[in-house]
């Protein structure tokens, strides 16, 4: 998915401003939970059916942005 801002909201005043699914308060750390504990997306759609496999795809999506712009800068 390129384009993960139409399904991924950030609204300070939800969930404490983690980046949720489509405003819901269902966060993207929640779906890579999930899917570390070896969830697979099949099956996070049938235990949760308010989401799309394009909200998945959109979580991992944001979560591969984050981390390649993420910097560790040395003391």
């Amino acid at each position: 998915m390129s384009d993960w801002r139409n399904r991924i909201t950030i609204d300070p005043g939800k969930m404490s401003g983690k980046a949720c699914i489509r405003g819901m308060r269902f966060s993207v750390q929640d779906v890579l939970d999930y899917l570390a504990g070896g969830m697979t997306m099949d099956e996070m759609l049938a235990e949760f059916p308010y989401l799309e496999r394009e909200d998945l795809q959109a979580a991992l999506a944001y979560a591969a942005e984050r981390e390649r712009r993420t910097r560790i800068l040395a003391a």
